[in-house]
């Protein structure tokens, strides 16, 4: 079945229908990870937005559940360029195909991702639409494109009750803001009790339980619409509790905290971006998706100081907060997919964690 990637400065993709042949609106972003595509389509940080993988072959792995980041896909659609109906791997367990049509995600295979993400990267991130429909007039489409907004998309891909991932190590509280199930397995390795709960969970819940530290997860859309989520990490900050963030849970420490954020042009999604430690100069290769950054420039210099940078564009990558036992990073040190460079993250935390409060 034929079926229509339609942009919303007009541009029209044709390709052949995958997984649910419904229409969806959304915002389309790309990317660049060549493998790990179960990942990427169970990351809950995608919730409202369309993905387009730049790599060209996509599937022939197959589906391994295993693999999943949450238990269920979050992207509105998929976009690839070929798709592999025929997986071989002793692993897989199921086709992309398929595992699409269950979730009933409209994708789209066999049209130019190439000269697409060049477009998105050209002109930025926009909204799109994933269709079997022709129209002969796209002022309609075009208009509920233009319209739509990514909204709400924290409380929606967050834990709905609290649970626990039993250890005999560190206590550590996990803010799920819609996380990546590596970030409490990652901690959980390594011995931590790990207490998950719902984005919304209050602060005084949270240190009533007096946790060992605390962590401050991924997860979707504008950081700055989260206002509420914000005011109960102003009261995280200013106890003494140890805290780590990652990615949307950094930005939203530094909203917290007086700074501001600003959103990218088309984002950074992909498990190749290096960032440069500026202690020590080092670069390490990271796994990142996040559409929004931290403007360095609001930072109030007596609350925190730049810790990372990108290598490629110079946006922030992570922060020190002065006089705190808190530090946070943009990428994901928790990888899945992506390189495995960060993972030391996640043993700093439990050092700093050993210090007597």
């Amino acid at each position: 079945m034929k079926a229509y990637l339609i942009l919303e400065d007009g541009t029209i993709f044709t390709g052949t229908s995958i997984g649910s042949a419904r229409e969806a609106i959304s915002e389309i972003v790309f990317n660049t990870s060549m493998t790990g595509y179960l990942e990427v389509l169970t990351d809950p940080s995608y919730a409202g937005q369309a993905v387009v993988m730049t790599y060209p072959l996509i599937g022939n792995y197959g589906i391994s559940y295993e693999d999943m980041e949450s238990l269920k896909p979050w992207p509105d659609g998929y976009i690839v360029h070929e798709l592999s109906r025929i997986p071989s791997n002793f692993r897989s367990e199921d086709t992309i195909q398929h595992f699409l049509q269950e979730h009933d995600i409209p994708g789209i295979c066999g049209i130019d991702t190439r000269s697409l993400t060049k477009r998105l990267r050209e002109k930025g991130t926009m909204n799109g639409m994933i269709t079997t429909k022709i129209y002969a007039d796209l002022d309609e489409p075009i208009s509920r494109m233009k319209a739509y907004q990514v909204k709400d998309v924290v409380m929606a891909a967050s834990t709905k009750e609290r649970y626990v991932l039993p250890g005999a190590g560190k206590r550590v509280a996990l803010l799920d803001l819609g996380a990546k199930q590596n970030i409490a397995r990652s901690l959980h390795e390594r011995g931590c009790q790990v207490t998950v709960y719902p984005a919304d969970t209050k602060a005084e819940e949270i240190l009533a339980e007096g946790p060992d530290g605390i962590m401050l997860s991924n997860g979707p859309g504008d950081p700055a619409e989260n206002v509420k989520i914000i005011e109960e990490i102003k009261k995280l900050y200013q106890s003494d509790v140890p805290i780590f963030a990652i990615c949307l849970g950094h930005q939203l420490m530094a909203l917290a905290t007086g700074a501001s954020t600003y959103k990218l042009k088309y984002g950074h999604r992909g498990g190749n971006h290096p960032v440069r430690d500026l202690d020590t100069g080092r670069v390490y290769i990271s796994s990142q998706n996040h559409g929004y950054a931290v403007d360095t420039e609001s930072l109030d210099p007596e609350v925190a100081e730049p810790a990372f940078v990108n290598v490629n564009d110079g946006t922030n990558e992570g922060l020190r907060y002065k006089g705190k036992k808190i530090f946070t990073v943009q990428y994901h040190p928790e990888a899945c997919p992506g390189p495995l460079d960060s993972g030391y993250l996640f043993d700093r935390f439990l050092k700093m964690m050993e210090v007597e409060r």
